[in-house]
């Protein structure tokens, strides 16, 4: 049995956590004074009605998310079916869809007659023709962008600028001239693989019943007297066949192995003794910051009611600005409520001052042909020097991301989820 801690309660250092307490002994360490990280639900009381409201980490599917899946069944924790649907708002235009459905798609009625718009679905059909063709050959460079792929191909600046540009921004909360910027290759594969180049046969999605944070408490049972929150590390130091943490009031703990289970940045941060691969690897990954407001601002949404998707992404003129998108908490969560829950990503300027609930900073991390070549060498830094790195920014940034880092780093200790079993990828 051994001594492991592990630093951060996101996703990936929970999961870690419950992985790794099945054999050994397990200290964790949250600077903060609650857990979760993205895992963020928040409680509203509105006209003497409560609600239980995500403004983090809200859905997954039943297709590209089998790790947390396999760990919610080991928990006993449920999944309640929600709509993923995505509008396009052009506030200068007016140009509005959401592509959910026929009738949804022609919400703005006047597009019925615009040769304009139905270039565009005709474009979007051959993008998806074009993309899976390309996925199944494997035919693509990878050192190409999305960019380049839409000039190869003659896709027109109204395409790129109201549908793929806009969805590959909203998922990956980035802007229009860095999703220009995304390796194609990444890109594809990700589209792909959730059902995102398909009309039909698409996955399910879900959202956990009661908010995201419901799943926290069943995970962090086996551990929980092991938690210590406002921990203050200062550094991480690796010495004699063991791992240091150095805290702010002097304390210095010992343990036989450390798992660093916060973002790239954070992580190399705390090492005081960081290696050259690991600057150099870490280093290549960065987070970018971004404002998340909970609001009943209804004018953040399409004005058009049939335009109204899970999210909703508001073009900018402004094509350097970071996504602007509103996520539909009623259709979400399926809240049942006379007001609107949104919340919104870097549009704070543009939201009712009064009909604001709560504001947030999240960090996410930053894709680009440096960071993902980085991930691909992943194995020179993690399982070296007792030192293991955990965290969604290893795959593409999402919570079953986070899970399958963790998943990774309890295999070297033979630690399994029992749903899924060993995996091939541990890296």
């Amino acid at each position: 049995m051994k001594r492991i801690a592990i630093i951060g309660t996101g996703v990936s250092g929970l999961t870690a956590a419950y992985l790794l307490s099945k054999k050994h002994q397990v200290s964790i360490f949250e600077k903060s004074s609650i857990i979760g990280g993205h895992t963020a639900t928040v409680d509203v009381e509105l006209a003497e009605q409560h609600y239980a409201i995500d403004t983090g980490f809200i859905v997954f599917n039943d297709k590209t998310y089998p790790n947390y899946l396999a760990l919610l069944d080991e928990i006993g924790v449920g999944k309640q079916e929600t709509e993923m649907s995505f509008s396009v708002h052009n506030s200068d235009s007016g140009m509005e869809y959401n592509g959910h459905n026929l009738d949804t798609l022609f919400a703005q009625r006047r597009n019925i007659f615009n040769p304009k718009f139905w270039w565009l679905v005709k474009e979007i059909l051959r993008f998806n023709k074009l993309c899976k063709k390309s996925y199944q050959a494997k035919n693509y460079d990878k050192s190409s962008t999305l960019g380049e792929f839409l000039q190869k191909n003659d896709f027109g600046y109204y395409f790129a600028e109201h549908y793929i540009l806009p969805m590959g921004a909203a998922i990956w909360s980035s802007s229009l001239v860095q999703m220009q910027d995304f390796q194609f290759h990444f890109f594809v594969k990700f589209f792909h693989n959730h059902g995102l180049l398909n009309i039909a046969d698409r996955p399910q999605w879900y959202v956990v019943p009661g908010g995201s944070r419901s799943y926290l408490a069943p995970l962090c049972e086996p551990f929980v007297d092991n938690i210590h929150l406002n921990a203050d590390i200062k550094k991480i130091t690796r010495e004699n066949n063991q791992v240091q943490l150095c805290f702010a009031n002097g304390e210095v703990q010992t343990f036989d192995e450390v798992v660093i289970a916060c973002h790239s940045d954070q992580a190399l941060a705390l090492l005081g003794d960081a290696s050259q691969h690991e600057q150099e690897i870490l280093g290549a990954i960065p987070y970018s910051e971004n404002s998340v407001v909970l609001h009943t601002d209804i004018n953040l949404l399409p004005k058009r009611k049939k335009a109204w998707a899970s999210w909703n992404y508001q073009l900018s003129a402004n094509r350097a600005k970071p996504a602007s998108v509103t996520y539909n908490m009623n259709i979400l969560q399926g809240l049942n409520s006379s007001h609107t829950f949104c919340v919104t990503l870097n549009q704070r300027e543009d939201i009712e001052p009064s009909k604001i609930l709560r504001e947030f900073i999240y960090h996410h991390p930053v894709f680009s042909t440096d960071s993902i070549n980085a991930q691909q060498q992943r194995l020179a830094i993690c399982g070296q020097q007792h030192t293991h790195f955990a965290g969604a920014y290893w795959y593409s940034g999402f919570h079953e991301d986070g899970v399958r880092s963790a998943v990774d780093v309890a295999q070297r200790f033979d630690c399994y989820l029992q749903q899924s079993g060993p995996s091939q990828n541990n890296g």
